[in-house]
């Protein structure tokens, strides 16, 4: 019943848009993958979506390997590509049951073991895998509050739609410039605030540099800034796809428990270089096609 109250209260362009999103993810699984091997075929052969970045990004990650290996890589990324969109337009309407049996939670008492002692913790994940279906995951497995911080889209509709789904089991968008405000507001309470770390910052967000997949990249350092400042342990959520088409395993593992014992930026050091072997492991699912790399350092 939330989901048409929530229709009923957006403007005629949403309704059309969130109508058509919705009506599509009603498709069977097996449907919306006949349509994803429909859209490898125009995404990859036909207009060739940012197959360049692709490739640049690739070779600058890996030096080392051959033309050859930088291809198959690619190919990868773009064969799993649409399957990342048709699993995240199904986010509109699966039920939480098929959450449940898609995503196999390995160790969810690495997260319990400070929600249970009243504590907050902050999550930290990368765009690798399915890491929009296991917002719903990570909902469904907590009962305290549960904050996704994100960067705003550019497009106002696809941005409210898209929250207004990532929210349907009780997770809380929370745009990163009001991050602070939220977690004070929870700061004697359980709760678990989920940062995507390795997206590209502004200038006016960060000034740091490190080296990032063989390259100088400009990292957010506003993750470590909230674990010292509220003092929570840092635990990393990996989503690792599975064999089976569809089926993902999410796995906790605490980075750091004291954030005062660390010297600065150590902690940023910590959980990029978490996700760097995450992705050189099976390099296909991560987000190929974003522009990480696109700001250098300033003279």
């Amino acid at each position: 019943m939330g989901i048409f109250i929530k229709y009923f209260k957006i403007g005629m362009k949403e309704k059309l848009i969130y109508g058509t999103w919705y009506l599509i993810s009603l498709l069977p699984f097996w449907c919306l993958y006949v349509l994803s091997d429909f859209l490898f075929i125009l995404i990859y052969y036909v207009f060739g979506y940012r197959k360049k970045v692709v490739l640049q990004n690739l070779r600058n990650a890996f030096p080392e390997k051959s033309e050859k290996e930088i291809k198959d890589i690619a190919y990868k990324f773009y064969r799993y590509f649409p399957d990342l969109i048709v699993e995240s337009i199904k986010m509109a309407s699966i039920k939480p049951e098929e959450v449940i049996k898609r995503i196999e939670l390995l160790n969810p008492e690495e997260v319990y073991q400070y929600t249970e002692k009243g504590k907050g913790v902050i999550g930290v994940t990368s765009h690798y895998g399915n890491w929009e279906l296991s917002i719903h995951r990570l909902s469904l497995m907590m009962d305290v509050p549960e904050l996704i911080i994100y960067k705003p889209l550019n497009n106002k509709v696809f941005n409210n739609i898209h929250n207004g789904i990532r929210s349907r089991f009780g997770a809380e968008m929370v745009p990163m410039k009001q991050i602070l405000r939220h977690i004070i507001k929870l700061k004697n309470h359980p709760h678990i605030s989920m940062f995507v770390a390795d997206q590209t910052p502004t200038y006016q967000d960060s000034d740091y540099f490190m080296e990032f997949l063989n390259q100088e990249t400009l990292v957010y350092t506003g993750t470590e800034r909230i674990a010292r400042l509220m003092k929570f342990p840092v635990v990393f959520c990996e989503v690792r796809r599975k064999e089976k088409r569809g089926y993902y395993s999410c796995k906790f593992t605490t980075l750091v428990v004291n954030p005062d014992e660390y010297p600065e930026h150590e902690i940023t050091h910590i959980h990029n270089r978490f996700t760097e072997r995450i992705i050189k492991e099976e390099p296909a699912y991560w987000l190929w096609s974003h522009r990480r790399w696109k700001r250098k350092r300033r003279n």
